[in-house]
């Protein structure tokens, strides 16, 4: 009598499992790109003086990390690891290129304040950190979910930052006047002054100094 073994398919694995979960909340805060690595520094400095174009350019760097992980992911089976570099490059430039294009379509005031900046999301260390470090070793709805919690890690930190400086260095969130309405409440003796040392990039550096300090004493990370 022969005996045949049943095989036991193993279940596959949650769209969101708790593995999944980390790929997203673990650069939100544990491993920010940012306050951690210590990576992408220089556009949130730079952007970050009006919340309206540090708005789109975090949207941007979303939509480049997951796209430029899916394809990476979707491809990595097929690149020759000499010239891995290079194709990384390569897509993300083609995706740079395509947001550029764009915004200088459709927001052509956004492009020329931009432009420079949107460009530089091709060498941005994060970008090419994450493909290299997880997209050529993982499986494209993985390697999505990576590039989605690491570009959100970096949104929400380049949104934070951009929030307090247009508040204080311009008295405004998203253009409108804040201070103004605040002061019109307790009439004309009544005035918010605004500090212009928040428009400068040492403001940037202060305010995001300040949040690297509150995170860090919150989560007790030290570095080695």
């Amino acid at each position: 009598m022969s005996t045949e073994t049943a095989e036991v398919k193993k279940p596959s694995e949650a769209l969101l499992s708790k593995r999944r979960k980390k790929l997203i909340t673990d650069p939100l805060v544990d491993d920010n790109p940012i306050t951690i690595q210590v990576l992408g520094i220089c556009s949130a400095l730079a952007v970050t003086t009006q919340m309206q174009p540090t708005m789109v350019m975090a949207l941007s760097v979303i939509f480049v990390m997951v796209m430029a992980n899916l394809t990476i992911s979707l491809m990595r089976n097929t690149i020759p690891s000499r010239v891995r570099i290079i194709v990384q490059l390569a897509i993300v430039a083609s995706l740079v290129t395509l947001v550029n294009e764009v915004l200088k379509a459709f927001a052509f005031d956004m492009y020329k304040e931009l432009s420079v900046f949107i460009g530089l999301i091709i060498t941005n260390c994060i970008v090419m950190g994450r493909l290299e470090a997880y997209a050529l070793g993982n499986k494209p709805y993985d390697s999505i979910l990576d590039g989605f919690g690491s570009a959100l890690g970096y949104s929400w930190i380049i949104l934070a930052v951009a929030f307090f400086r247009e508040l204080w260095g311009s008295g405004s969130v998203f253009g409108y006047p804040v201070f103004d309405n605040v002061s019109a409440l307790f009439g004309d003796d009544f005035s918010l002054a605004t500090n212009g040392l928040m428009v400068s990039p040492v403001g940037a550096f202060i305010i995001l100094g300040l949040i690297i300090w509150v995170q860090r004493t919150k989560t007790g990370y030290v570095e080695h």
